[in-house]
């Protein structure tokens, strides 16, 4: 294995929260790699940190060279929303804060995640920018959950892995408590002003229920004048690249991937703003 991986425990608002880091064996070259907030899915209802494993970010560290934090955020049964999003917010300032130490750019973080993973990336990214946060270089944002009312495919829609019953159970629990208008750090798809977000890539297939919300999600990035690209891949189940990794297809979105990430690696910058003139 050309990796090594550390457990940490860092706080946050609900108290310790677990991280697993991801590194490249030998010295990060310089002036560092590109840092990697990976956020995993699950409906906001279940996952693990451990999923990294098995999503596209094992392959940032293992082919691209990046380091790779993922995240035990708190999920939904335990403590709705907000809270899964400020303990993605304590780990990407964890990963700025000690950036020299992990051999990471600070000026070239990114975030990313599949799924509920991909919401809590495009929510956190609409955080940072709001409160003048940390500045994220790009977002990966993959097959996000980012809807809570039914869009066109999202809609009576039966397919495995996730479905229509599914998502309305995750999103009742992830915003119990929610009086009133959804918040955009919530759903991003409420979110009315896109621009100044970070530049995105994202993939998803055409059959699954987050087909129609990845696509407005990318319109409404390109309208803000924020460079979004999509892949999209015909008939296909949810998380079909981490559920059933040795298609011919899901073979080809890894590759696809990991080309995109390698541009972005070379073309995207965010100087932080505590060393801005």
């Amino acid at each position: 294995m050309n990796y090594t991986t550390r457990r940490t425990v860092i706080s946050s608002p609900g108290g310790p929260m677990k991280l697993l880091v991801l590194r490249p064996k030998g010295p990060a070259p310089a002036p560092g790699r590109t840092g990697v907030l990976w956020i995993h899915g699950g409906g906001y209802i279940t996952g693990m940190p451990e999923m990294v494993y098995m999503s596209r970010a094992v392959d940032l560290v293992r082919h691209c060279g990046a380091v790779v934090v993922s995240p035990d955020y708190r999920l939904s049964g335990k403590a709705p929303y907000p809270a899964a999003l400020m303990d993605c917010h304590s780990a990407l300032v964890y990963l700025k804060d000690h950036a020299a130490a992990l051999g990471v750019r600070d000026d070239q973080l990114m975030v990313g995640g599949e799924s509920a993973g991909g919401g809590l990336a495009a929510a956190l990214c609409l955080y940072e920018r709001d409160r003048g946060g940390v500045r994220i270089a790009f977002q990966m944002p993959l097959y996000p959950m980012l809807d809570n009312e039914d869009t066109e495919t999202s809609r009576n829609n039966h397919a495995p892995v996730w479905n229509t019953r599914r998502n309305h159970y995750a999103w009742a629990r992830y915003l119990r408590g929610v009086e009133g208008r959804v918040p955009a750090y919530a759903a991003p798809a409420r979110a009315e002003d896109c621009a100044g977000l970070p530049p995105a890539y994202t993939f998803v297939s055409t059959a699954e229920p987050f087909y129609a919300e990845t696509l407005a999600y990318v319109r409404r990035l390109r309208e803000a004048g924020v460079e979004a690209t999509v892949d999209v891949y015909e008939g296909l189940f949810h998380a079909f690249d981490m559920l059933a990794p040795f298609l011919p297809v899901s073979r080809r979105a890894a590759a696809a991937f990991e080309r995109r990430f390698e541009s972005a690696a070379r073309r995207y910058f965010a100087r932080q703003r505590d060393e801005q003139i």
